[in-house]
């Protein structure tokens, strides 16, 4: 199970069938809590504290609220477990969070890969990745009609009307082609693929170096989940699927490998980071282990989250954490990405 520190007693104002259900609970119901280390959780809050206090967290407070609380997190002494724990226990009421129909989630990781790539095109570095173009136009339905508040489009203005992007399979046919877009050219399209979903990651250029590069929009094509299609297909058994048995599919079957690729019409565009870690969506470095991708539009970026999951090898993972990013594949109020 989930659980979600809040600091204030809203519930957001998405429609009802979206809504996340939020229980109360005690921390002394939390199972686990008093183990964590939450000195380690407070670093990573503290990272949140410039978005949140100057923009408040939506439908948790106003920026002076979170002003406040960021105040009390500054003054907690830093590597103190105790201390940190009260912070939280002080600043922030816990409740348990689960989907409408009673789910409880399903709980991913993610990780910063490195591929391999080059500054300029190549036989081996033949697959681009794209910074955003700047004819990409991103719409905030929110700003229009307050049901649809959290919701994002992405097209282009062509003669006054806003019209969708290219989809993946158009890009990768050089819709974006002479337009000076490329960021880096890497050797693998799977590789790049993947990239995609993670949001960031390494590239290890051929003198050695690294450059960073992180998410910096996407064309506004709604994301499909591989993964599903092979067992859609039956080409990969349910108990079997992962990232690896896909790539092995992939690789395996390359022609079919690139129409699979191109049903998931969504593509991100990237830029060049720089600075300590990957960046999140709340434009905050991630802390490994600590930083945690939910659903925005249902759970804001800031808020401390209680999770209570299990390793691969079923080993227990109950550790506080951070909402400061998101990606494509997580929707629903108990999907995360670790």
């Amino acid at each position: 199970m989930i659980f979600m520190a809040f600091g204030c007693a809203e519930t957001g104002d998405k429609p009802v069938e979206d809504k996340p259900v939020f229980t109360p609970v005690s921390f002394r119901d939390v199972p686990g809590w008093q183990a964590d280390n939450h000195a380690d959780a407070l670093v990573a809050f503290l990272k949140s504290c410039p978005p949140i206090e100057r923009r408040g967290v939506r439908g948790f407070g106003n920026a002076s609220i979170w002003r406040d609380i960021c105040g009390q997190a500054r003054n907690v002494p830093a590597g103190d477990h105790d201390a940190a724990r009260r912070f939280f226990e002080n600043a922030f009421l816990p409740a348990s969070v689960s989907g409408r129909d009673g789910s409880t989630g399903l709980i991913t990781g993610y990780y910063e890969p490195e591929l391999q790539g080059a500054l300029e095109r190549s036989g081996r570095f033949n697959v681009p990745l794209h910074v955003r173009p700047p004819d990409l136009v991103t719409v905030n339905l929110g700003r229009f009609r307050e049901e649809l508040k959290g919701e994002r489009i992405a097209g282009r203005v062509v003669r006054g009307s806003l019209i969708p992007y290219p989809d993946r399979a158009k890009i990768e046919r050089g819709a974006l082609r002479n337009r000076d877009l490329e960021l880096v050219w890497v050797d693998s399209a799977a590789d790049a693929f993947f990239l995609h979903i993670q949001g960031s990651g390494r590239i290890r250029l051929p003198d050695g170096d690294i450059m960073r590069v992180g998410y910096a929009g996407t064309n506004g094509h709604a994301y499909t989940a591989i993964g599903r299609e092979l067992i859609a297909r039956g080409a990969v058994p349910p108990e079997k699927m992962s990232m690896q048995s896909i790539r092995n599919w992939l690789a395996a079957n390359p022609a079919d490998g690139a129409r699979l690729m191109r049903t998931n019409k969504s593509y991100v565009f990237f830029r060049e980071l720089t600075g300590d870690g990957p960046l999140g969506a709340q434009g905050v470095p991630l802390t490994p282990e600590r930083s945690l991708a939910v659903d925005r539009r249902l759970l804001p970026l800031g808020l401390p989250v209680w999770l209570e999951s299990s390793e691969p090898d079923g080993t227990p993972l109950k550790r506080l954490m951070i909402a400061q990013d998101t990606g494509g594949a997580i929707r629903g109020a108990v999907r995360a990405d670790v």
